[in-house]
């Protein structure tokens, strides 16, 4: 399930909801007993279990003879405690930098198996049909909070719109902008207030959450987050699980089988709205970005 607007931070703060377990604990099971058989089934956790995709995925894991519950939670606090407990053997929630803000704030170490899908974030524009279009001095705006805007910022570079400090980073602000390379102005204001204020500006970053509302398509975007830039990487999400784990045959099949089958590929774009965009990245490449961003997150 994808995190709609991810905000890490914000959401490692929230009050925890009640969940509820289905089936046994991975921690319970028999060392006898072989993970995906009837006696110990790969216990998985989502948030949102009720999208169609999810019982598509579970029928097309057990035509593989692995037996799957995927266990649903209310809360995106819940799934790593979860997983780190033993109740879980591995969850789908989540992108890069959240799972290091888990991981720094916990001191835990869970790991990416697998990526699932990149949910973009936007530029939008009222009055240009591409980014290459956009005059030379003219304003664009990007989400004020820290982690869209900072991913804003990564969009409008990689549209060659501006350039940030040191190549940029999910933590960069507009204060990170280097004016003398940059070919717009970018000023940040209220996510609500970005779509509303196209016409008022040359583009604008609008959050997923606020497309729909503003009449807006998500294919009409001018720019946005391209799965192979490295600067994307930490908003790739993915399937996670811990790291004494990370080899697990059978976790590593629950992984091929959500990338490959196409009914559960389709189902995954369609409750995105078509704004999925599916990525198959190499697992080192995402343990290499974890770490990545937990280097950066430690030394704040």
């Amino acid at each position: 399930m994808r995190i709609r607007t991810p905000r890490p931070l914000a959401i490692a703060g929230a009050l925890g909801l009640a969940v509820a377990l289905v089936g046994c604990s991975a921690g319970a099971s028999s060392d006898e007993a072989e993970l995906g058989s009837a006696e110990n089934p790969v216990q998985l956790g989502v948030v949102g279990k009720s999208d169609p995709y999810w019982a598509t995925y579970e029928e097309a894991v057990e035509a593989e003879g692995i037996q799957l519950e995927i266990v649903d939670f209310t809360d995106y606090n819940q799934p790593n405690p979860a997983l780190s407990e033993g109740e879980l053997d591995v969850n789908q929630f989540q992108h890069i930098i959240y799972l290091a803000d888990y991981n720094v704030n916990a001191g835990d170490d869970l790991q990416p198996i697998g990526s699932t899908a990149i949910y973009p974030i936007g530029l939008y524009s009222d009055k240009y049909a591409s980014a290459e279009e956009i005059p030379d001095g003219e304003t664009v705006i990007v989400p004020n909070d820290d982690t869209n805007q900072a991913r804003g910022l990564l969009v409008l570079q990689s549209a060659g719109l501006i350039a940030l400090q040191d190549g940029g980073s999910p933590y960069s602000t507009v204060d990170d902008v280097i004016e003398d390379e940059s070919r717009v102005t970018v000023q940040a204001v209220d996510a609500a207030l970005t779509a509303t204020s196209l016409p008022d500006v040359a583009a604008a970053i609008v959050n997923n959450d606020f497309i729909e509302d503003a009449g807006l398509d998500a294919d009409s975007a001018i720019a946005q987050d391209d799965p192979t830039d490295p600067a994307a990487a930490p908003y790739i999400n993915i399937f996670a699980t811990t790291s004494e784990r990370v080899d697990d045959e059978v976790l590593n099949r629950l992984v091929e089988i959500y990338q490959t089958n196409e009914e559960v590929q389709a189902g995954v774009v369609e409750a995105s709205g078509g704004t999925a965009l599916l990525t198959v990245t190499a697992k080192a490449d995402l343990q290499s970005a974890l770490a990545d961003v937990q280097a950066e997150l430690e030394s704040q």
